[in-house]
């Protein structure tokens, strides 16, 4: 009995991306996706051991999805950095317009200034 396994990687895009809602969006959607799919081969892998084939025909197949599993592994870890950076930039982008003082609070404006005479 030959057990023919089929799966598709999707291919992860190469170079910059923006640090915009929608990218953070689709690469955590394709980050669940690759964790799907790598359970999913998982459960393959165990399946194939309790299978009827031969000995040899298991390791095949085990070396396969091993392999499958590797390059998913690699493009997970890539979709996370890049995920990291952008959020990084997000941050780096947050604090440059957040570190803004109020006029008028600590540094009183000549419409907020006070005169006191003593």
């Amino acid at each position: 009995m030959v057990t023919t396994i089929t799966t598709s990687t999707p291919g992860v895009s190469q170079g910059s991306s923006s640090s915009s809602s929608s990218s953070s969006n689709d690469v955590s959607s394709q980050i669940s996706r690759l964790t799907n799919q790598i359970t999913k081969l998982q459960q393959q892998l165990k399946d194939v051991s309790d299978s009827d084939s031969t000995a040899e025909e298991k390791q095949k197949q085990q070396e396969q999805i091993q392999n499958q599993i590797k390059m998913l592994q690699a493009q997970l870890a890539q979709l996370q950095r890049q995920q990291a950076e952008n959020a990084e930039k997000k941050q780096q982008s947050g604090d440059s317009s957040g570190t803004k003082v109020a006029d008028g609070v600590n540094r009183p404006t000549t419409e907020n200034q006070i005169n006191v005479y003593i």
